[in-house]
């Protein structure tokens, strides 16, 4: 924050997303129940893969790492939104400010990169399945993890420092529930046209690198599956991959509908509409998503609570 003394604001207001106090109290609830179901289904997805020695594989060690992400992720937002909502203390810190922001795009562009791996992953157990338990050993695994935190710890970084550059002369009210970059720049008293360059590069290469990765992965799981014979088989094969590319559909959709276009085509209303959306709604539906369409870990989740029950029988 070395240019944090060039600013006159000392902190900002997030409006947050309801006008009208009426309002605030339901959306209090609304946001405080979807928090409450993300963490619980998050945190018991990892407890689950932690427990069942039989989900202790590549494609579920990944997503023990997405929950944890979609989990951190919500966390970030969602309990400042809460505040917001509750009470009439709507500021928040410059440094809190960019601190929120950081850590927002650094879980955002490492999850991105997680799901590249994931769509690898798919692609290794599909298309080379007797290969498969080489290819994928636990040394790849962990290496492509912490490839995918350092490159979201990178751009994250490249983002807030751009961020701070500018200068904040006047107004500090932030037509957002969170310090997210587009509203920032908005309140920028200096030309943000370089920063802008440089985020929508950064923000860009991101989703590109990681959505041709998923696309290739993609391309040639299909290509694999349309060359088997058996109707069942074809249908086995889909419904391994059918919850990761369903999660991939609405993340990078609403991320690509947020972050790619310029700044003067922002419009308050609907981009706040979608951030809630990728914020809030995709970490809960998330574990959703990947359990209900899963046997293995709903019979993973039976298991746990039959040895539990077991467990306190002999109690």
């Amino acid at each position: 924050m070395g240019r944090r003394n060039n600013t006159n604001v000392p902190d900002f207001i997030l409006l947050g997303l309801a006008d009208s106090e009426e309002t605030q109290p339901a959306l209090f609830l609304l946001f405080f129940l979807i928090y409450l179901i993300t963490m619980l289904g998050n945190a018991g997805m990892i407890l689950i893969i932690h427990l069942d020695l039989q989900l202790h594989t590549p494609m579920y060690f990944f997503l023990s790492q997405l929950s944890f992400l979609d989990l951190s992720y919500s966390t970030v937002i969602t309990p400042k939104t809460l505040d917001n909502l509750l009470t009439s203390n709507k500021y928040i810190s410059f440094i809190g400010c960019f601190t929120q922001m950081y850590f927002f795009v650094f879980l955002g562009a490492t999850e991105c990169f997680l799901l590249s791996s994931m769509a690898y992953d798919r692609y290794v157990a599909i298309c080379n399945p007797l290969h498969y338990p080489v290819v994928m050993s636990k040394r790849l695994c962990n290496t492509l993890i912490t490839g995918s935190y350092m490159i979201g710890c990178t751009d994250s970084l490249i983002n807030v420092l751009s961020m701070n550059s500018l200068h904040f002369c006047s107004s500090n009210v932030i037509h957002h529930f969170f310090c997210d970059l587009t509203p920032i720049l908005a309140l920028s008293c200096t030309d943000t046209h370089d920063t802008e360059i440089m985020i929508f590069i950064v923000a860009g290469s991101t989703l590109m690198v990681s959505l041709i990765t998923i696309s290739v992965s993609y391309g040639s799981i299909l290509s694999t599956i349309l060359k088997i014979n058996s109707t069942s088989g074809k249908r086995k094969a889909f419904s391994t991959c059918a919850s990761h590319l369903l999660g991939v559909t609405i993340f990078y959709g609403t991320m690509i509908f947020t972050y790619l276009k310029p700044k003067n085509s922002y419009s308050l209303g609907r981009d706040q509409v979608a951030s809630v959306f990728y914020t809030m709604v995709i970490p809960m539906l998330n574990p959703l998503i990947y359990s209900l369409r899963n046997k293995e870990v709903k019979n993973a989740l039976i298991r746990v609570m039959q040895k539990r029950e077991g467990s306190r029988q002999l109690q």
